[in-house]
């Protein structure tokens, strides 16, 4: 299992995987369960009236962002809480982001920002954990869930896309595809619940996704094995306790069909798209897999998550800078990364918010973009394991942090919430992670109040607690 940081720079560990998974394909299976929503979908459809299925790109920053260096700026506190970084004026009156964000400036009438989310996880693997199931998770540290990912919950809740495209998909950097790497396990639902996993840079001109591809007499060899396997495993699944041969069901007829979906392949083929596009979006890891989310969406996708850690995975970062978001002293000089990292964060971004715009995709399409918690208010210095200089940086923060929300018909271009001058902790509309999940799972169309029964036949909610956040719920459904 690679370290999240390059041998050099091995201080704060990060998310890393604590256990080995057993992969089977690799690919994600959606179970039945249709909400209300759905259904209406599903009428519709077959009324022969055309209607997207609701989506959410999820883009993950491991490490926590400093809300202090992005979206909740502090110009008047003192230099040891604002640091050297300007807050400059966006299209909206009122609004201002980090100068590092000038392509966010110029779209924030298309975004919210959300200051007010805070939690009690201070470890990388409890903060995982604890916002990326919505639970109050049983340990305070690794990344071996006790509860499901939202995104193993929707693979359950959601229906499978009839084009052969996984409903949720995870793109992640090549060594970091190991499913409690970022707290993405299932727990007591099971290994079919977990997200297709799309591991490797994107932008690099190898890349490639692998088992998604099939020459045409594979595909009739694998016609004839699917039939085979199919009647051997229902000859023994009643005599299978642990639920194991229905899973490999599942699997195969999944893996089957990805492998024979001309759309499935051409939805993950980044060529498919104008260089321009692809340069809009930037030729970096972050950029390309923002690109590719867009596509999955467009190709059937439900729930697509895309994280966003080294811009350009495999290259050799400058020795001042770290590996994702984790910006503590000894790990880089903060500024020197954000100034290195948070441009290709922009224009990632901004291009991915434009796009599904212009694209006509914004009331159907949810984009969040956020890390595990925030980053303390007052900065540090320390020497720094590469450089052996004193630097500058921030530590782990969960008690205030800043995200972002676009498109999904949600009203934009405001901020939500509000921490003290010195971004310590919320002083207005204070939330958790659960109310964005209440938000997501909402526009998805899930029922957030309805359960799962855990691996002793109790059921178990899917959201314990937390409501839609209300300011940014489309005015006739607040």
């Amino acid at each position: 299992m690679p370290a999240p940081y390059p041998p050099q720079i091995q201080q704060c560990s990060g998310p890393l995987s604590r256990r080995s998974f057993l992969e089977v394909g690799a690919l994600s299976l959606l179970g039945m369960g249709m909400t209300d929503l759905v259904r209406a979908e599903a009428i519709a459809k077959a009324a022969g009236k055309s209607k997207r299925e609701k989506a959410v790109i999820f883009i993950w920053l491991p490490g926590g962002m400093s809300q202090l260096e992005s979206y909740d700026m502090k110009p008047d506190a003192p230099p040891e809480f604002r640091g050297i970084l300007r807050p400059i004026r966006t299209n909206v009156s009122g609004i201002e982001v980090c100068e590092l964000f000038p392509g966010h400036a110029k779209i924030a009438d298309k975004f919210a920002l959300i200051r007010s989310i805070h939690h009690d996880f201070s470890d990388h693997g409890g903060g995982h954990k604890r916002f990326l199931t919505g639970r109050i998770p049983a340990t305070p540290v690794n990344t071996v869930n006790d509860a499901p990912a939202v995104s193993s919950i929707l693979a359950r809740k959601l229906p499978r896309p009839s084009s052969g495209m996984p409903a949720c998909v995870a793109g992640v950097d090549q060594g970091r595809h190991g499913i409690d790497t970022f707290a993405f396990g299932p727990a007591y639902l099971g290994p079919s619940a977990t997200p297709f996993m799309v591991a490797g840079d994107p932008s690099s001109a190898d890349f490639k996704v692998q088992n998604i591809g099939l020459t045409p007499d594979m595909e009739a060899r694998l016609d004839d094995r699917m039939h085979l396997l199919q009647g051997m495993d229902k000859l023994r699944r009643d005599m299978d306790k642990s639920g194991l041969m229905g899973t490999m069901d599942e699997f195969s007829q999944r893996a089957f069909q990805m492998l024979t979906s001309a759309g499935v392949r051409q939805a993950f083929d980044l060529s498919k798209e104008p260089q321009r596009v692809r340069e809009r979006y930037g030729m970096h890891a972050y950029g390309q897999r923002g690109l590719m989310a867009r596509r999955l969406v467009e190709g059937g996708a439900r729930f697509v998550t895309m994280v966003w850690e080294h811009p350009y995975p495999g290259k050799t970062m400058p020795k001042n800078c770290t590996y994702n978001w984790d910006s503590h002293a000894v790990n880089c000089d903060m500024y020197a990364d954000a100034r290195w990292r948070m441009p290709c964060y922009d224009q990632a971004l901004s291009a991915l918010i434009e796009d599904i715009y212009a694209r006509g995709m914004d009331k159907d399409v949810m984009i969040v973009a956020t890390g595990e918690f925030g980053r303390t208010p007052k900065i540090s210095t320390q020497i720094g394991t590469a450089t052996g200089v004193n630097q500058p940086g921030r530590d782990h923060w969960p008690n205030s942090m800043s995200l972002l929300v676009s498109g999904g018909g949600m009203r934009t271009g405001q901020v939500i919430g509000a921490t003290n001058g010195r971004a310590e902790y919320p002083v207005e509309r204070p939330m958790s992670p659960n109310d964005l999940w209440a938000t997501v799972y909402s526009h998805l169309g899930v029922n957030y109040h309805d359960s799962f029964d855990d691996l002793q036949g109790r059921p178990m909610p899917i959201l314990p607690f937390g409501d839609p956040i209300r300011e940014l719920l489309p005015t006739s459904a607040s």
